[in-house]
């Protein structure tokens, strides 16, 4: 049965002595092997030849949108891109793992799309690296939800299925109902930025009755991918009204191009 969030109801957990002997079980009776098709891989979930052709994101990177520097800006030099100069995000910093390409695409739209679920721990290990400055700051994970039309759609949310083992692996809260999408928008694939923008403009809502939830704390948001921002601004803007002090960004993939 699936919750609201998107994850599956765990009223029966097994220890993780029981854990740990599944684990050992199934490596016996199914051997590792790759989403992709290569080589079995060592932990990673993909083959040595697809993990060196994803272009992950390492420091030093814009603080505003996680895009990479061509150069490093070095202490004194200004932490963010030009695009974030002209024109800030709502949210105050972003991490992405990689960036979204032709190599990273096709593994995050079958996570996203076609019910492969077990892309997340994979997906969630990368983002636990990349978002770790992120993370030392945030008192509570909310992912960016589904409408839940779209939900009945899909096996899960795919935001969902990052923030909650983040949220555990870092020991922070995790938020799944504090923010709500009250309307159903198109798609924003082939949108301008300012169609973006205008199309999730009033899109979200912070729960009535997660507002104290929200209230004075570091929240960092959790999606799968950053392109122009207009998504992540819209739910950081909900909850700073709501009274988040402050909201910061973590996707597995940032597009190459800015806004």
């Amino acid at each position: 049965m699936v919750g609201m969030d998107g994850g599956f109801l765990a009223g029966m957990k097994p220890g993780p002595r029981m854990r740990a002997f599944g684990r050992g079980l199934l490596d016996v009776i199914m051997p590792a092997v790759t989403f992709d098709g290569g080589a079995p891989p060592q932990a990673s979930g993909l083959s040595d030849q697809a993990w060196a052709r994803v272009t992950f994101l390492e420091e030093p990177v814009c603080d505003g949108c996680g895009i990479a520097f061509e150069h490093d800006p070095g202490a004194l030099g200004e932490p963010r891109c030009p695009a974030c100069l002209a024109q800030r995000h709502v949210f105050g910093r972003a991490r992405a793992a990689c960036v979204y390409d032709e190599h990273s695409r096709d593994l995050i739209l079958a996570f996203k799309h076609a019910d492969r679920l077990e892309y997340a721990p994979v997906f969630t290990r990368w983002l636990s690296r990349a978002a770790a400055p992120l993370l030392e700051d945030a008192d509570a994970l909310v992912p960016v939800p589904l409408h839940w039309t779209r939900l009945i759609g899909r096996r899960a949310n795919q935001a969902a299925e990052l923030a909650r083992p983040l949220a555990r692996l870092s020991g922070r809260a995790y938020l799944p109902s504090a923010l709500v999408r009250a309307i159903r928008t198109p798609a924003q694939g082939g949108k301008s930025a300012r169609g973006r923008r205008l199309n999730v403009k009033t899109a979200f809502a912070v729960a009535h009755e997660e507002a104290k939830s929200v209230r004075g704390r570091h929240i960092l948001l959790v999606d799968d991918v950053l392109t122009t921002g207009a998504t992540a601004d819209a739910c950081a803007r909900v909850l700073l009204d709501a009274g988040a002090r402050a909201v910061d960004l973590a996707v597995i993939a940032r597009v190459r191009s800015r806004r």
